[in-house]
């Protein structure tokens, strides 16, 4: 770990408790029966703990997409060739992928980012690409080591500078996305190695692979994992290993989420597994994380159970891109509205609701 990552990693401070309460006092006071919005409460009580501020305000909220290729689909583990990465990311700046008529819907603004695309991109104008590329894609981890350190450190730092840049512009929520044909293959090694778990526990289908190229990639993972796992000392060390650079963009993405207090919103497998990469990095900074759904590959619940995180939605979604992210983001800010508007019961003349056991 570089010292300028150290540094910035020690700007990590805990939750506001203090916010926290006032914002439980606040909820108990809403003219509705106790803890009827369940996690939707949770997460706004979270959110003033972050934010340092019982005032909850999301009026900006961003969609960080990270975007890039990964060497591994040499190995036959995806239905389709790295060449969708590229056509995909483009069509995102045109504001032409599900998740962007999702976003448009939801008032979330886009920033997709090459941070690894095989080719260079042309953008468009509804959501201008944000050029990072570090390289043309990660190598094929069944032959070397999908990164270097140093280009994955580079990644990350990547990550929370994007944080910073919008935390300066005013956004108060961040939701995590990617793009990256054969990511499900790098998540799926990276969770197995930092949970010591095989990965036939964790392993799916991804977008639509049949019996047989499931254990093609199945084979794939468990090879890396016995060839990897005894060398790796830091959760920098697995991403570097079995990767990819929207991982550890995402991963960064996390971790600038803590340093700058910004709420970041779990997508489903793929931002799960660089969130628990963060984890690794900095324990404490799943305090800064919010949890969109749970998804439908293997692993979805189980990293959302490590990360000890409560999802809003259950839907079956493993679509990508950020859309299980965007999804959620309404029934925030009508949960945000709520708290923030409803009148009390001291406002309308009713005895409040006591807490008589239970929740």
């Amino acid at each position: 770990m570089t010292e300028e990552l150290k540094e910035s990693l020690l700007k990590i401070a805990p939750l506001d408790e203090e916010a926290m309460e006032m914002s439980k006092i606040r909820w108990s006071r809403v003219a509705k029966p106790l803890y009827s919005l369940g996690a939707l409460e949770e997460d706004i009580i979270k959110i003033a703990g972050i934010s340092q501020n019982p005032r909850v305000h999301m009026d900006k909220k961003a969609l960080i997409i990270m975007c890039g290729d990964n060497g591994i689909v040499e190995e036959g583990v995806t239905q389709t060739g790295q060449e969708v990465t590229a056509v995909v990311t483009e069509n995102m700046t045109h504001g032409n992928s599900s998740v962007c008529i999702m976003a448009e819907r939801a008032e979330v603004d886009v920033f997709p980012v090459d941070i690894g695309v095989s080719r260079d991109l042309e953008s468009g104008d509804r959501y201008p690409l944000i050029r990072k590329k570090l390289a043309y894609g990660t190598k094929n981890f069944c032959k070397e080591p999908a990164m270097t350190r140093q280009e994955t450190i580079k990644a990350i730092e990547t990550g929370m500078e994007l944080v910073k840049v919008l935390a300066e512009r005013g956004y108060r929520l961040i939701a995590t996305g990617e793009m990256g044909i054969g990511n499900t293959t790098t998540s799926s090694a990276v969770t197995s190695m930092l949970l010591s778990m095989e990965p036939g526990l964790l392993t799916g289908r991804g977008a639509g692979l049949s019996d047989e190229g499931l254990d093609r990639k199945r084979r794939v993972i468990e090879e890396a994992v016995r060839t990897y796992g005894p060398s790796c000392k830091d959760g920098i060390d697995v991403l570097s290993k079995v990767g990819g650079f929207d991982l550890a963009g995402l991963t960064g993405v996390f971790l600038g989420g803590a340093i700058y207090r910004i709420p970041i919103l779990l997508d489903g497998f793929i931002s799960g597994a660089a969130a628990l990469a963060a984890e690794k990095i900095h324990p404490g900074c799943r305090d800064f994380m919010l949890a969109s759904h749970v998804s439908a590959e293997p692993a979805g619940k189980l990293l959302l159970d490590e990360l000890k995180l409560t999802p809003l939605i259950q839907a079956g979604l493993c679509l990508g891109e950020g859309s299980g992210a965007v999804a959620a983001i309404p029934l925030l800010t009508m949960a945000a509205d709520i708290y923030e508007k409803m009148s009390s019961f001291e406002d309308i003349k009713i005895e409040e609701y006591k807490p008589l056991g239970g929740k």
